[in-house]
Protein backbone atom coordinates (compact mmCIF):
# COMPACT_ATOMS: atom_id res chain seq x y z
CA UNK A 1 0.00 0.00 0.00
CA UNK A 2 1.06 3.55 -0.67
CA UNK A 3 1.20 5.49 2.61
CA UNK A 4 -0.80 8.68 2.15
CA UNK A 5 -2.04 11.47 4.41
CA UNK A 6 -5.01 13.80 4.16
CA UNK A 7 -3.61 17.32 3.95
CA UNK A 8 -5.70 20.49 3.76
CA UNK A 9 -3.47 22.61 1.57
CA UNK A 10 -0.81 25.24 2.02
CA UNK A 11 -2.56 26.75 5.04
CA UNK A 12 -2.70 23.42 6.89
CA UNK A 13 -0.87 23.69 10.20
CA UNK A 14 0.63 20.28 9.39
CA UNK A 15 3.29 20.95 6.77
CA UNK A 16 4.54 18.75 3.98
CA UNK A 17 8.01 18.88 5.54
CA UNK A 18 6.52 17.25 8.65
CA UNK A 19 4.84 14.57 6.55
CA UNK A 20 8.03 13.74 4.69
CA UNK A 21 9.78 12.99 7.97
CA UNK A 22 7.19 10.41 9.07
CA UNK A 23 7.26 8.34 5.89
CA UNK A 24 4.32 9.73 3.93
CA UNK A 25 4.64 8.92 0.22
CA UNK A 26 1.46 10.40 -1.22
CA UNK A 27 -0.80 13.32 -0.39
CA UNK A 28 -4.59 13.23 -0.36
CA UNK A 29 -5.99 16.71 -0.83
CA UNK A 30 -8.29 19.04 -2.74
CA UNK A 31 -8.55 22.62 -3.98
CA UNK A 32 -10.19 23.84 -0.79
CA UNK A 33 -10.14 27.47 -1.96
CA UNK A 34 -12.37 26.84 -5.01
CA UNK A 35 -16.05 27.49 -4.19
CA UNK A 36 -18.54 24.66 -4.53
CA UNK A 37 -19.79 24.14 -8.06
CA UNK A 38 -16.91 25.89 -9.83
CA UNK A 39 -14.38 24.34 -12.21
CA UNK A 40 -11.00 23.34 -10.85
CA UNK A 41 -8.67 25.00 -13.32
CA UNK A 42 -5.63 23.18 -14.64
CA UNK A 43 -3.46 26.07 -13.46
CA UNK A 44 -4.59 25.72 -9.82
CA UNK A 45 -4.23 21.95 -9.95
CA UNK A 46 -0.73 22.25 -11.43
CA UNK A 47 0.33 24.77 -8.79
CA UNK A 48 -0.67 22.54 -5.89
CA UNK A 49 0.69 19.39 -7.51
CA UNK A 50 4.06 21.04 -8.12
CA UNK A 51 4.17 22.26 -4.54
CA UNK A 52 3.57 18.72 -3.25
CA UNK A 53 6.19 17.28 -5.60
CA UNK A 54 8.76 19.83 -4.41
CA UNK A 55 8.72 17.91 -1.10
CA UNK A 56 9.33 14.57 -2.78
CA UNK A 57 5.73 13.33 -2.57
CA UNK A 58 2.94 13.01 -5.11
CA UNK A 59 -0.71 14.05 -5.19
CA UNK A 60 -2.14 10.54 -5.03
CA UNK A 61 -5.87 11.00 -4.48
CA UNK A 62 -8.34 13.86 -4.71
CA UNK A 63 -10.49 13.94 -1.57
CA UNK A 64 -12.69 15.28 -2.56
CA UNK A 65 -14.04 16.85 -5.72
CA UNK A 66 -17.41 17.64 -4.10
CA UNK A 67 -20.64 16.46 -5.65
CA UNK A 68 -22.95 19.43 -5.20
CA UNK A 69 -26.31 19.03 -3.51
CA UNK A 70 -28.17 19.78 -6.75
CA UNK A 71 -26.61 16.66 -8.32
CA UNK A 72 -27.61 14.59 -5.31
CA UNK A 73 -31.24 15.70 -5.14
CA UNK A 74 -31.64 16.15 -8.91
CA UNK A 75 -32.11 19.91 -9.10
CA UNK A 76 -32.80 21.92 -12.28
CA UNK A 77 -29.11 22.74 -12.78
CA UNK A 78 -27.93 19.15 -12.25
CA UNK A 79 -26.72 18.68 -15.82
CA UNK A 80 -24.84 21.97 -15.75
CA UNK A 81 -23.09 20.97 -12.53
CA UNK A 82 -22.20 17.58 -13.97
CA UNK A 83 -20.53 19.35 -16.92
CA UNK A 84 -18.55 21.46 -14.44
CA UNK A 85 -17.55 18.26 -12.67
CA UNK A 86 -16.39 16.65 -15.91
CA UNK A 87 -14.29 19.66 -16.82
CA UNK A 88 -12.55 19.48 -13.44
CA UNK A 89 -11.96 15.76 -14.00
CA UNK A 90 -10.31 16.42 -17.36
CA UNK A 91 -8.05 19.05 -15.80
CA UNK A 92 -7.03 16.65 -13.02
CA UNK A 93 -6.23 13.91 -15.53
CA UNK A 94 -4.20 16.34 -17.64
CA UNK A 95 -2.00 16.83 -14.57
CA UNK A 96 -1.65 13.10 -13.98
CA UNK A 97 -4.15 12.72 -11.11
CA UNK A 98 -6.49 9.78 -11.71
CA UNK A 99 -8.24 8.84 -8.44
CA UNK A 100 -11.17 10.80 -6.98
CA UNK A 101 -12.76 9.99 -3.63
CA UNK A 102 -16.25 11.48 -3.31
CA UNK A 103 -19.43 10.89 -1.33
CA UNK A 104 -23.14 10.86 -2.09
CA UNK A 105 -24.38 11.74 1.42
CA UNK A 106 -27.19 14.32 1.40
CA UNK A 107 -26.49 17.55 3.35
CA UNK A 108 -24.46 15.95 6.14
CA UNK A 109 -21.09 14.34 5.58
CA UNK A 110 -19.68 12.43 8.54
CA UNK A 111 -21.36 13.12 11.89
CA UNK A 112 -20.20 13.05 15.52
CA UNK A 113 -21.72 14.56 18.64
CA UNK A 114 -18.52 14.88 20.72
CA UNK A 115 -15.21 15.83 19.12
CA UNK A 116 -13.21 15.56 22.36
CA UNK A 117 -14.46 12.43 24.14
CA UNK A 118 -11.93 11.46 26.80
CA UNK A 119 -10.46 7.97 26.65
CA UNK A 120 -9.28 6.05 29.70
CA UNK A 121 -5.69 6.80 28.64
CA UNK A 122 -6.28 10.58 28.77
CA UNK A 123 -6.30 11.12 24.99
CA UNK A 124 -9.46 12.15 23.13
CA UNK A 125 -11.46 10.59 20.33
CA UNK A 126 -14.51 11.40 18.23
CA UNK A 127 -17.76 9.98 19.61
CA UNK A 128 -21.32 9.47 18.38
CA UNK A 129 -24.06 9.50 21.01
CA UNK A 130 -27.38 8.33 19.56
CA UNK A 131 -29.57 10.17 22.12
CA UNK A 132 -27.58 13.40 21.75
CA UNK A 133 -27.95 13.26 17.97
CA UNK A 134 -31.67 12.51 18.38
CA UNK A 135 -31.95 15.46 20.78
CA UNK A 136 -30.35 17.71 18.14
CA UNK A 137 -32.82 16.45 15.53
CA UNK A 138 -35.93 16.77 17.73
CA UNK A 139 -35.28 19.82 19.90
CA UNK A 140 -32.72 21.98 18.06
CA UNK A 141 -33.41 21.26 14.42
CA UNK A 142 -37.10 20.64 15.21
CA UNK A 143 -37.44 18.50 12.11
CA UNK A 144 -40.99 17.49 11.30
CA UNK A 145 -41.43 13.78 11.96
CA UNK A 146 -38.18 13.50 13.92
CA UNK A 147 -39.76 12.16 17.10
CA UNK A 148 -41.65 9.49 15.19
CA UNK A 149 -38.50 8.49 13.29
CA UNK A 150 -36.53 8.05 16.49
CA UNK A 151 -39.36 6.10 18.13
CA UNK A 152 -38.98 3.57 15.30
CA UNK A 153 -35.16 3.58 15.27
CA UNK A 154 -33.75 0.17 16.18
CA UNK A 155 -30.47 0.55 18.04
CA UNK A 156 -28.06 -2.32 17.38
CA UNK A 157 -25.57 -3.53 19.93
CA UNK A 158 -22.07 -4.69 18.94
CA UNK A 159 -23.49 -8.14 18.14
CA UNK A 160 -25.72 -6.63 15.46
CA UNK A 161 -28.91 -7.39 17.37
CA UNK A 162 -31.44 -4.76 18.56
CA UNK A 163 -30.69 -3.92 22.20
CA UNK A 164 -34.12 -2.51 23.09
CA UNK A 165 -32.77 0.94 23.94
CA UNK A 166 -35.48 3.56 24.48
CA UNK A 167 -34.01 6.57 22.68
CA UNK A 168 -37.00 8.89 23.24
CA UNK A 169 -36.90 8.27 26.97
CA UNK A 170 -33.20 9.17 27.01
CA UNK A 171 -33.85 12.26 24.88
CA UNK A 172 -36.53 13.43 27.32
CA UNK A 173 -34.12 12.97 30.24
CA UNK A 174 -31.36 14.73 28.32
CA UNK A 175 -33.60 17.72 27.62
CA UNK A 176 -33.87 18.40 31.35
CA UNK A 177 -30.09 18.78 31.56
CA UNK A 178 -29.35 20.74 28.40
CA UNK A 179 -28.52 24.46 28.47
CA UNK A 180 -28.18 27.05 25.69
CA UNK A 181 -24.41 26.60 25.95
CA UNK A 182 -24.67 22.83 25.53
CA UNK A 183 -27.09 23.28 22.63
CA UNK A 184 -24.61 25.61 20.95
CA UNK A 185 -21.77 23.12 21.44
CA UNK A 186 -23.86 20.37 19.85
CA UNK A 187 -24.63 22.56 16.84
CA UNK A 188 -20.93 23.37 16.50
CA UNK A 189 -19.98 19.70 16.60
CA UNK A 190 -22.64 18.41 14.22
CA UNK A 191 -23.03 21.29 11.77
CA UNK A 192 -19.88 23.42 11.77
CA UNK A 193 -16.67 21.73 12.92
CA UNK A 194 -17.16 18.48 11.02
CA UNK A 195 -18.77 19.93 7.89
CA UNK A 196 -17.27 23.26 6.93
CA UNK A 197 -13.85 21.98 5.87
CA UNK A 198 -15.37 18.95 4.14
CA UNK A 199 -18.52 20.03 2.34
CA UNK A 200 -18.21 23.79 2.24
CA UNK A 201 -21.91 24.13 3.08
CA UNK A 202 -21.18 25.58 6.52
CA UNK A 203 -18.40 27.66 7.99
CA UNK A 204 -17.27 29.27 11.21
CA UNK A 205 -19.14 32.50 11.77
CA UNK A 206 -22.40 31.51 10.11
CA UNK A 207 -25.06 33.44 12.01
CA UNK A 208 -27.87 30.97 11.49
CA UNK A 209 -26.35 27.54 10.75
CA UNK A 210 -29.46 25.68 11.91
CA UNK A 211 -31.64 27.67 9.51
CA UNK A 212 -29.25 26.94 6.66
CA UNK A 213 -29.30 23.30 7.67
CA UNK A 214 -33.11 23.27 7.51
CA UNK A 215 -33.03 24.87 4.06
CA UNK A 216 -30.71 22.17 2.76
CA UNK A 217 -32.85 19.42 4.29
CA UNK A 218 -35.92 20.88 2.58
CA UNK A 219 -34.31 20.29 -0.81
CA UNK A 220 -34.65 16.56 -0.21
CA UNK A 221 -38.38 16.50 0.46
CA UNK A 222 -39.79 13.54 -1.47
CA UNK A 223 -36.34 12.05 -2.12
CA UNK A 224 -36.42 8.50 -0.78
CA UNK A 225 -33.79 5.76 -0.94
CA UNK A 226 -34.81 4.61 -4.42
CA UNK A 227 -34.76 8.13 -5.85
CA UNK A 228 -31.37 8.93 -4.33
CA UNK A 229 -30.04 5.70 -5.83
CA UNK A 230 -31.37 6.74 -9.23
CA UNK A 231 -29.74 10.16 -8.85
CA UNK A 232 -26.41 8.52 -8.04
CA UNK A 233 -26.75 6.23 -11.05
CA UNK A 234 -27.60 9.24 -13.26
CA UNK A 235 -24.45 11.03 -12.08
CA UNK A 236 -22.20 8.00 -12.56
CA UNK A 237 -23.58 7.20 -16.02
CA UNK A 238 -23.06 10.83 -17.03
CA UNK A 239 -19.41 10.93 -15.99
CA UNK A 240 -18.29 7.42 -17.00
CA UNK A 241 -17.45 8.45 -20.60
CA UNK A 242 -15.11 11.09 -19.15
CA UNK A 243 -13.68 8.52 -16.72
CA UNK A 244 -12.91 6.20 -19.62
CA UNK A 245 -11.53 9.04 -21.74
CA UNK A 246 -9.22 10.21 -18.94
CA UNK A 247 -8.71 6.97 -17.01
CA UNK A 248 -10.22 8.51 -13.86
CA UNK A 249 -11.19 6.14 -11.04
CA UNK A 250 -14.18 7.30 -9.01
CA UNK A 251 -14.35 5.72 -5.54
CA UNK A 252 -17.33 6.55 -3.38
CA UNK A 253 -16.90 6.93 0.38
CA UNK A 254 -19.35 4.95 2.54
CA UNK A 255 -21.91 6.88 4.56
CA UNK A 256 -20.79 7.84 8.05
CA UNK A 257 -22.51 6.73 10.18
CA UNK A 258 -23.80 3.91 7.97
CA UNK A 259 -27.48 4.31 8.79
CA UNK A 260 -30.27 6.79 8.05
CA UNK A 261 -30.16 10.10 9.93
CA UNK A 262 -32.32 13.24 9.89
CA UNK A 263 -34.91 11.54 7.68
CA UNK A 264 -32.37 11.46 4.84
CA UNK A 265 -31.73 8.28 2.89
CA UNK A 266 -28.25 6.80 3.10
CA UNK A 267 -27.34 4.54 0.20
CA UNK A 268 -23.72 3.40 0.79
CA UNK A 269 -24.03 1.66 4.15
CA UNK A 270 -23.66 -2.10 3.68
CA UNK A 271 -22.95 -5.03 1.37
CA UNK A 272 -26.28 -4.68 -0.45
CA UNK A 273 -25.69 -0.99 -1.13
CA UNK A 274 -22.15 -1.50 -2.41
CA UNK A 275 -23.22 -4.35 -4.66
CA UNK A 276 -26.07 -2.23 -6.01
CA UNK A 277 -24.05 0.81 -7.12
CA UNK A 278 -21.23 -1.31 -8.58
CA UNK A 279 -23.74 -3.34 -10.61
CA UNK A 280 -25.85 -0.30 -11.53
CA UNK A 281 -22.90 1.17 -13.42
CA UNK A 282 -20.67 -1.82 -14.24
CA UNK A 283 -17.53 0.03 -15.28
CA UNK A 284 -14.06 -0.55 -13.82
CA UNK A 285 -13.83 3.20 -13.15
CA UNK A 286 -16.83 3.03 -10.80
CA UNK A 287 -15.44 1.82 -7.50
CA UNK A 288 -15.24 2.04 -3.73
CA UNK A 289 -13.27 3.89 -1.12
CA UNK A 290 -13.01 1.17 1.50
CA UNK A 291 -13.36 3.24 4.68
CA UNK A 292 -12.97 0.70 7.47
CA UNK A 293 -13.97 3.32 10.03
CA UNK A 294 -17.29 4.26 8.47
CA UNK A 295 -18.23 0.66 7.75
CA UNK A 296 -17.21 -0.57 11.22
CA UNK A 297 -19.52 2.00 12.84
CA UNK A 298 -22.39 -0.21 11.64
CA UNK A 299 -22.83 -3.41 13.64
CA UNK A 300 -24.45 -4.98 10.57
CA UNK A 301 -21.16 -4.92 8.62
CA UNK A 302 -18.52 -7.66 8.58
CA UNK A 303 -15.41 -5.80 7.47
CA UNK A 304 -13.23 -8.72 6.43
CA UNK A 305 -16.03 -10.24 4.35
CA UNK A 306 -16.58 -6.90 2.62
CA UNK A 307 -12.86 -6.48 1.95
CA UNK A 308 -12.57 -9.93 0.40
CA UNK A 309 -15.63 -9.35 -1.76
CA UNK A 310 -14.76 -5.83 -2.98
CA UNK A 311 -10.95 -5.67 -2.91
CA UNK A 312 -10.77 -5.65 -6.70
CA UNK A 313 -13.30 -2.80 -6.95
CA UNK A 314 -11.51 -0.70 -4.32
CA UNK A 315 -9.36 2.22 -5.46
CA UNK A 316 -8.54 3.83 -2.10
CA UNK A 317 -8.44 2.61 1.51
CA UNK A 318 -9.09 4.45 4.78
CA UNK A 319 -7.66 2.48 7.68
CA UNK A 320 -9.30 3.26 11.00
CA UNK A 321 -11.62 1.40 13.31
CA UNK A 322 -14.69 2.05 15.45
CA UNK A 323 -15.77 0.51 18.73
CA UNK A 324 -19.50 0.02 19.31
CA UNK A 325 -20.58 0.10 22.95
CA UNK A 326 -23.29 -2.24 24.29
CA UNK A 327 -25.77 0.66 24.19
CA UNK A 328 -25.12 1.24 20.45
CA UNK A 329 -23.10 4.46 20.68
CA UNK A 330 -19.75 4.31 18.91
CA UNK A 331 -16.33 5.91 19.12
CA UNK A 332 -13.13 5.89 17.12
CA UNK A 333 -10.91 3.06 18.34
CA UNK A 334 -7.19 2.36 18.28
CA UNK A 335 -5.88 1.37 14.86
CA UNK A 336 -5.00 -1.96 16.51
CA UNK A 337 -8.45 -2.46 18.02
CA UNK A 338 -12.15 -1.93 17.46
CA UNK A 339 -14.42 -3.80 15.04
CA UNK A 340 -12.19 -3.37 11.99
CA UNK A 341 -9.44 -6.00 12.05
CA UNK A 342 -6.92 -3.75 10.34
CA UNK A 343 -4.23 -6.43 10.34
CA UNK A 344 -6.48 -8.77 8.37
CA UNK A 345 -7.71 -5.94 6.12
CA UNK A 346 -4.12 -5.08 5.18
CA UNK A 347 -3.45 -8.76 4.48
CA UNK A 348 -6.49 -8.96 2.18
CA UNK A 349 -5.69 -5.81 0.22
CA UNK A 350 -1.97 -6.61 -0.09
CA UNK A 351 -2.87 -10.03 -1.52
CA UNK A 352 -5.78 -9.01 -3.75
CA UNK A 353 -5.03 -5.45 -4.86
CA UNK A 354 -1.53 -4.32 -3.86
CA UNK A 355 -0.24 -0.75 -4.22
CA UNK A 356 -3.55 0.88 -3.29
CA UNK A 357 -3.22 4.34 -1.74
CA UNK A 358 -4.04 4.15 1.97
CA UNK A 359 -4.45 6.78 4.66
CA UNK A 360 -4.85 6.21 8.38
CA UNK A 361 -7.80 8.62 8.58
CA UNK A 362 -8.93 9.89 11.98
CA UNK A 363 -6.61 9.63 14.96
CA UNK A 364 -6.66 10.40 18.65
CA UNK A 365 -6.18 13.97 19.85
CA UNK A 366 -3.23 13.68 22.22
CA UNK A 367 -0.12 15.27 23.71
CA UNK A 368 -1.09 18.86 22.92
CA UNK A 369 -2.81 18.26 19.57
CA UNK A 370 -5.90 19.90 21.07
CA UNK A 371 -4.20 23.30 21.31
CA UNK A 372 -2.92 23.47 17.75
CA UNK A 373 -6.12 24.20 15.85
CA UNK A 374 -6.28 21.05 13.75
CA UNK A 375 -9.50 20.03 12.00
CA UNK A 376 -11.65 17.67 14.06
CA UNK A 377 -10.35 14.12 13.78
CA UNK A 378 -7.24 15.23 11.89
CA UNK A 379 -4.67 15.61 14.64
CA UNK A 380 -0.96 15.31 13.92
CA UNK A 381 0.46 13.28 16.79
CA UNK A 382 -2.57 11.00 17.00
CA UNK A 383 -2.43 10.24 13.29
CA UNK A 384 1.35 9.89 13.42
CA UNK A 385 0.92 7.20 16.09
CA UNK A 386 -1.64 5.49 13.86
CA UNK A 387 0.68 5.74 10.86
CA UNK A 388 3.46 4.11 12.87
CA UNK A 389 1.13 1.29 13.89
CA UNK A 390 -0.01 0.74 10.31
CA UNK A 391 3.55 0.92 8.94
CA UNK A 392 4.44 -1.90 11.33
CA UNK A 393 1.45 -3.91 10.13
CA UNK A 394 2.43 -3.32 6.50
CA UNK A 395 6.05 -4.32 7.06
CA UNK A 396 4.97 -7.54 8.79
CA UNK A 397 2.35 -8.50 6.19
CA UNK A 398 4.68 -7.69 3.29
CA UNK A 399 7.39 -9.90 4.76
CA UNK A 400 4.78 -12.65 5.23
CA UNK A 401 3.77 -12.33 1.56
CA UNK A 402 7.31 -12.00 0.22
CA UNK A 403 6.82 -8.37 -0.83
CA UNK A 404 9.71 -5.95 -0.41
CA UNK A 405 8.84 -3.25 2.11
CA UNK A 406 10.72 0.00 1.62
CA UNK A 407 10.70 2.72 4.26
CA UNK A 408 10.95 6.02 2.35
CA UNK A 409 13.48 8.55 3.51
CA UNK A 410 16.12 6.11 4.68
CA UNK A 411 19.31 5.67 2.66
CA UNK A 412 17.67 6.76 -0.59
Amino acid sequence: MERTWRWFGKHDKITLAMLKQIGVEGVVTALHDVPLGQVWSREKIHDLKSYIESYGMRWSVVESLPVTETIKYGGPDRDKQIEVYKESMRNLAAEGIHTICYNFMPVLDWARTDLMHENPNGAYNLYFSIPEFAYFDIHILKREGAREDWSNFKVLGPDGEPNGRDILKEVDELKKKMTPEKDHALVENIVIKTQGFVSGNFKEGDEHPVELFRELLALYQGIDRDQLRENMKYFLEAIMPTCNECDIYMCVHPDDPPFQVLGLPRIVTCDEDIEWFLNAVPDKHNGLTFCAGSLSAGAHNNLTDLARKYANRTSFVHLRSCHIFPNGDFTEASHLGGRADIIELVRIFEKENPNLPMRVDHGMTMLGDESRGYNAGYSFLGRMLAMGQVQGILATIDRELGIEYKQPGFFD
